[in-house]
């Protein structure tokens, strides 16, 4: 491969030639440059492309969220529930367990706890928006802050999954889910609710100026 492709064309590529090295290696200068190597690029460039972990699990995510909003195409005609869980579902057969086992390790360090937070948000939005999620109001924040809570404890969950299919874990989304969904009942009941009591506005108005 030519030394002279754009170091923002060659780092997606580094990033995807590194993860069948990164169960033995890590997310380190050594599996970027077995990737390198694989590719034929000089390993200086390869540094200059990707020059720390940060950029390394950053564009890896990135590549998932890109695969899961992929195979997410054709699943709006599913109820939003089953899209969520889809997504989750989807989510997680984009990563290699070994290779999201080393990213967790590395993003639990407390040098990169604001990393952590970023990426995990990313990915919730990423769900969100492949289910076909347009809330714009304070539900575009509350859905990605429930569904990161629940994809940050599926990763951990999965990751130590043995059961056939990782049955054990899709029946832990499941659960996730359905917490959810009575939550959001809850909700629309108690927003109902709260519609139909007296406005103290009014009322208000109407003791400082009687109607006649």
């Amino acid at each position: 491969m030519a030394d002279d492709t754009p170091l923002a064309e060659l780092a997606p590529r580094l990033v995807a030639a590194m993860l069948p090295h990164v169960p033995f290696d890590g997310w380190t200068a050594k599996a970027l440059a077995a990737a390198a190597a694989d590719l034929g690029i000089d390993p200086d460039i390869a540094g200059l492309a990707v020059p720390d972990a940060e950029t390394m699990l950053t564009l890896w995510t990135a590549r998932a969220n890109a695969g899961m909003a992929e195979a997410m195409a054709g699943a709006h005609n599913l109820k939003i529930r089953e899209r969520i869980r889809m997504a989750l579902v989807t989510r997680l057969e984009q990563g290699d367990r070994e290779v999201t086992r080393r990213a967790l390790s590395l993003l639990a360090r407390p040098e990169h706890a604001s990393l952590s937070a970023r990426l995990l948000w990313q990915a919730a939005d990423a769900m969100w928006r492949a289910a076909g999620d347009t809330a714009t109001d304070y539900n575009h924040y509350t859905k990605r802050a429930i569904l990161s809570a629940i994809y940050s404890a599926t990763l951990l969950h999965w990751t130590q999954d043995d059961s056939e299919d990782f049955a054990t874990t899709r029946a832990f989304i499941d659960r996730r889910i359905e917490g959810v969904m009575r939550f959001e009942k809850t909700k629309a009941k108690l927003t109902g609710m709260m519609g139909k009591l007296p406005d103290p506005a009014r009322i208000l108005g109407r003791l400082r100026y009687p109607v006649v």
